[in-house]
C-alpha cells in the first residue's frame, strides 16, 4: 500500500515507520527538514518535506495515496490549530475513496477510570481536550475508512514519559529519593512502542470504518511500583518520595493534570477485532533494562 504517514521521526512514528516498511508498504513520510529526510530514506521511505499546517501540500499527497496515519503534532500552543488543517486536508483527499485513514488521540481524554474502554465517556484534562472534536469528526466521515487509535502511556527503547520520571527532583542527603509524580497511588494504563506500532499498521490494513481503539497492553502500575522501579535504575535503591498535587501541578503545568489521572485499561478491542497481540516486555522489565 502507498502509505502518507506524518510524525515519522518522531519517537512513535518512528516504530510505526519500520513497522511499514517490513510489511513492504510504499511509505512516504512527511518531514520538515533536509536532516530529517535523510533519516526516513535511510529506513526506506521516501521523504516527502511539507508543514503540517500547509493543507494544499498534506492534500496532494494524500491524494496520490493509498492510505494515511497522521501522527505527528507541533505539541504547543499551535497543536490545535494544525491539526485541524492536518485533519480537513486528508479528509478532503480521502472522501469517497474508502481508502483508510488513521487519527491519533489518546488514552488521556477519558479522564480517570478503572475499566476504560472505546465507549468510556470522554472527560479530557485541559492539555487534550481539542482532541475530542477532531476525533468525532474522522469517525463520521463519509466515504473513507476512518479509526482513530487511544495510545496509552508509551514505553520502551528509552523513550517515553519514563525519562520525565527519571528526570524528577531528588530529595535532599545522604540517601535521596526520587520524587513521584503526584501521591503515586494513580494508575498509569501503558504500552510497548513496538506493540502500538503494530496496532497502528493493523488499523491501516484492516480496521473497519469508524473504528476506536484504545492502545493500551492491559498493564496498569501505579505511579508508585513505577517510580521505585526507576529509582532502583538510577541508583537510589527504590527510594520514593511522594509530591503533593499542587506542586506536581506547579512544576508540570497541564501535563501535571494529565498524569495525576488514575487510569486502567485493557486494551481488548483491538484484540478482538484486528487481532493485535502485545508481545513487547512489561514495563517494569523494560525499565530495568533502560539507562536514564
Amino acid at each position: 500500500m502507498r502509505v502518507v504517514l506524518t510524525g515519522g521521526t518522531g519517537y512513535i512514528g518512528s516504530a510505526v515507520l519500520d513497522r511499514l516498511v517490513s510489511r513492504n508498504h510504499q511509505v512516504t513520510a512527511v518531514v520538515r527538514s533536509d536532516a530529517k529526510a535523510e533519516q526516513v530514506r535511510a529506513k526506506g521511505a521516501d521523504p516527502a518535506i511539507a508543514d503540517l499546517a500547509d493543507g494544499e501540500a498534506l492534500e496532494k499527497l494524500a491524494d496520490s495515496s493509498e492510505g494515511v496515519i497522521h501522527l505527528a503534532s507541533p505539541g504547543d500552543e499551535t497543536s490545535a490549530a494544525v491539526d485541524e488543517v492536518a485533519v480537513t486536508s486528508f479528509l478532503s483527499a480521502l472522501r469517497n475513496t474508502g481508502r483508510p485513514f488513521v487519527y491519533t488521540t489518546g488514552v488521556w481524554l477519558h479522564g480517570s477510570g478503572a475499566a476504560i474502554t472505546e465507549a468510556t465517556d470522554m472527560n479530557p484534562p485541559r492539555l487534550a481536550t481539542w482532541r475530542v472534536p477532531l476525533a468525532t469528526r474522522v469517525r463520521a466521515a463519509q466515504g473513507v475508512r476512518t479509526s482513530v487509535v487511544a495510545p496509552a502511556v508509551v514505553y520502551g527503547h528509552g523513550g517515553g514519559l519514563l525519562n520525565l520520571v527519571a528526570a524528577g527532583p531528588r530529595t535532599a542527603g545522604a540517601t535521596p529519593a526520587l520524587t513521584m509524580i503526584g501521591h503515586g497511588d494513580q494508575h498509569w494504563t501503558t504500552v510497548h512502542v513496538d506493540d502500538l506500532a503494530e496496532l497502528y499498521v493493523l488499523a491501516l490494513e484492516k480496521a473497519p470504518a469508524a473504528s476506536y481503539f484504545v492502545g493500551a497492553s492491559g498493564e496498569n502500575p501505579t505511579v508508585r511500583e513505577l517510580t521505585e522501579a526507576v529509582s532502583r535504575s538510577v541508583g537510589m535503591a527504590g527510594r520514593v518520595e511522594s509530591e503533593p498535587v499542587v506542586q506536581t501541578l506547579d512544576r508540570l503545568g497541564m501535563l501535571g493534570e494529565a498524569l495525576l489521572l488514575d487510569q486502567r485499561a485493557s486494551g481488548d478491542t483491538a484484540r478482538h477485532v484486528l487481532g493485535w497481540s502485545p508481545t513487547g516486555p512489561s514495563i517494569l522489565d523494560d525499565i530495568a533494562r533502560t539507562t536514564f
